[in-house]
C-alpha cells in the first residue's frame, strides 16, 4: 500500500494512492520519458536552474517539448514540499526533502516511432531525502566493480533505468553501496552515482561525455576546488588507477559526496575517509547553507536608503 503522500499529475494535486496513468502511456510501455530529482534543504530547493536545464537537455535528446517554464515547475515544487511536510506534522524548515520530476512523451497506442503531437504525462513528487548515516560518512562505504553494460546515451536522465537496476542489485546482492562501473576498462559511473578519484592531492573524474550522466555534482566539485585550490582533471580513468587512488568518492543528489574506502574487499588508500573528502564535504556544505540563505533569505534593500 502506497503512503497518502502529496503529488502532481497532469495538472491536478492528489495523493500518491489516487495518482493514476494510462496503460499505454509511453513512459510505461518503452520507458520514454525523463527525470530530474532535486534535493531539498529546509524547505528551499538546492540547484534549481542546474536541475532545470540537465532536464531542458534530456527533454531535447528525447524530441519531448517542456510541458511548463521554469516558474511553473518551481510553483509545483514549492507546494509539494509545503505539503509533504504539513502531511508529516513537521515545519518546512525543519526536515530536507527530495522533489521527483518525471516527464514521458504521453499517450497512444504501440509504436517505437517518436509520435508527434501527444500531450506529455507529468508526475512530480516530493518524499523524505535519505541521506547517508553518520557512520557511513565517518567510516566510508564499500563498492564492487562491474563492466558497464548499459547503453551509450548515458547523458540523457531516461526513466529506462533498467541497467541501473541490475548494476545496483549487483552491490545489494554483495552487502555494498553501489556499483563503480568500468567500460572498456576505463570508468565510467556507478548505478546512480557519479565517481571520483584522488591521487596525489587530485581530483579525478571521467570526462563529460555520452558514456556519463553530467550530475549537478560536476559544477558544484568545480566551483569548490576552484575556490580550495585544489587540482581538478576530467580525464579518462583506468580501472587500475581507481584500484590504486589515494581516495574515491561518490557523489549524488542523495549522498552529496560520499567516501568509499572499500573497494571488491579491498582497501582504498589508508581505508578510511581522506582529507580531500573532508575538504570537498565542507566546501558543499558551504554551498548549501550559502543556497539556502540567497533564496529563502533574501537581501532586501534597506528602504531608508
Amino acid at each position: 500500500m502506497l503512503p497518502p503522500l502529496p503529488c502532481y499529475l497532469n495538472g491536478d494535486y492528489t495523493l500518491l494512492p489516487d495518482a493514476k496513468i494510462s496503460v499505454m502511456d509511453r513512459g510505461f510501455i518503452f520507458g520514454d520519458g525523463v527525470y530530474e530529482v532535486l534535493p531539498v534543504y529546509g524547505g528551499c530547493l538546492f540547484c534549481f536552474e542546474q536541475h532545470m536545464a540537465r532536464l531542458e537537455r534530456s527533454l531535447a535528446e528525447l524530441r519531448i517539448p517542456n510541458p511548463n517554464t521554469r516558474a511553473q515547475w518551481h510553483e509545483i515544487a514549492t507546494k509539494l514540499i509545503a505539503g509533504y511536510a504539513a502531511s508529516t506534522g513537521a515545519k518546512v524548515e525543519n526536515i530536507d526533502q527530495m522533489v521527483y520530476i518525471q516527464v514521458t512523451r504521453g499517450v497512444a497506442l504501440r509504436d517505437h516511432a517518436m509520435i508527434e503531437g501527444l500531450t506529455p504525462t507529468v508526475f512530480v513528487l516530493s518524499n523524505a531525502l535519505k541521506a547517508p548515516t553518520a557512520e557511513q560518512r565517518r567510516d566510508g562505504v564499500a563498492c564492487v566493480t562491474a563492466d558497464d553494460f548499459r547503453w551509450q546515451k548515458a547523458h540523457i536522465k531516461s526513466v529506462s533505468l533498467l541497467g541501473a537496476v541490475l548494476a545496483r542489485q549487483i552491490s545489494v546482492d554483495a552487502g555494498a553501496a553501489e556499483t563503480i562501473m568500468f567500460r572498456d576498462g576505463f570508468l565510467s559511473e556507478a548505478a546512480a552515482s557519479n565517481v571520483w578519484v584522488v591521487k596525489d592531492g587530485i581530483l579525478m573524474g571521467p570526462p563529460k561525455d555520452n558514456l556519463v550522466l553530467e550530475g549537478i555534482r560536476y559544477a558544484l566539485l568545480e566551483e569548490i576546488c576552484r575556490t580550495q585550490g585544489i587540482p581538478l582533471a576530467l580525464r579518462r580513468i583506468s580501472r587500475a588507477e581507481v584500484l590504486a587512488a589515494d581516495e574515491v568518492l561518490l557523489s549524488s543528489a542523495t549522498k552529496e559526496v560520499l567516501p568509499v574506502c572499500r573497494i571488491d574487499g579491498q582497501p582504498v588508500g589508508s581505508g578510511q575517509p581522506g582529507p580531500l573528502y573532508a575538504r570537498l564535504y565542507a566546501g558543499y556544505q558551504a554551498i548549501k547553507t550559502r543556497s539556502r540563505n540567497e533564496q529563502c533569505h533574501p537581501r532586501t534593500e534597506n528602504p531608508s536608503s
